[in-house]
């Protein structure tokens, strides 16, 4: 399950991190000392642009690449984005291009990020069909749509929405993900290198899944074909099958 960044993909995104922080020191400026200091920054003032050291890697618009591990970012809600942002920030999610590229960035500022890929609304990425038995897929069905009572596992749905595509305000959609980027949080989360920051909600629910379980859930997922309508179960219309009230980084 170990998550490593292209190098290609890298440098591109090395690339883009001086102009990022160009943008967020320039953009925190005051007033006064705008009026003061003439900027030399001739790209456009905009979120746009200064979300491109996030775009070379996860997608113009955050539709996802073809990279295993880069998820798509679009369309999730807001408070979920925000949340991997400031976990990523403050060294719950590790991973160093990631934590490198926001460790300086305040709340407001990675808010306005979280905002900006939440609003997209682009076509899901093509995912390679996964390659697994139809037994495999059949009890990543069971456990997607069903869970499994006898060992008190909650399915996806449960939490995730009837269509899988998130609850707002902060618990994200699992579709357009490839299987190997799915398989590899869930064991993030198992073994603590993705750690929320408050509530242990996901983290009592992977505990409970075998290896097979995480393969054939992985899979099941990937496989599915991209929703009609994308966009999160509205605030307070699932009832969640355990008790996580609080912002949870799923």
């Amino acid at each position: 399950m170990k998550v490593d960044c292209d190098h290609s993909d890298f440098l591109r995104a090395a690339r883009y991190v001086a102009v990022f922080v160009a943008f967020a020191t320039f953009s925190m400026a005051t007033g006064s000392l705008h009026a003061q200091v003439q900027s030399t920054v001739t790209a456009p003032d905009s979120i746009a642009t200064r979300v491109q050291a996030c775009t070379a890697c996860h997608g113009e618009k955050g539709q996802g690449s073809g990279n295993n591990y880069f998820p798509r970012l679009a369309g999730k809600p807001a408070g979920y984005l925000f949340n991997q942002l400031v976990a990523f920030r403050d060294g719950r999610r590790k991973y160093p291009p990631m934590n490198y590229l926001l460790a300086y960035l305040p709340d407001t500022y990675l808010q306005e990020m979280a905002d900006y890929f939440a609003t997209q609304q682009v076509p899901f990425p093509v995912l390679p069909k996964p390659n697994v038995g139809p037994q495999v897929l059949a009890l990543g069905k069971q456990l997607g749509l069903q869970g499994d009572a006898a060992r008190h596992i909650p399915s996806c749905v449960a939490c995730h929405g009837p269509s899988l595509t998130g609850v707002s305000p902060d618990i994200p959609g699992l579709l357009g993900l490839d299987s190997k980027y799915i398989s590899a949080q869930l064991g993030a989360s198992r073994y603590g290198t993705r750690v929320a920051a408050t509530s242990t909600c996901m983290k009592k629910v992977v505990v409970l899944l075998s290896e097979a379980d995480i393969a054939a859930v992985s899979a099941w997922l990937s496989s599915l074909p991209a929703p009609e309508n994308s966009a999160p179960a509205p605030a307070g219309s699932v009832k969640l099958a355990l008790t996580c009230e609080s912002a949870e980084t799923r």
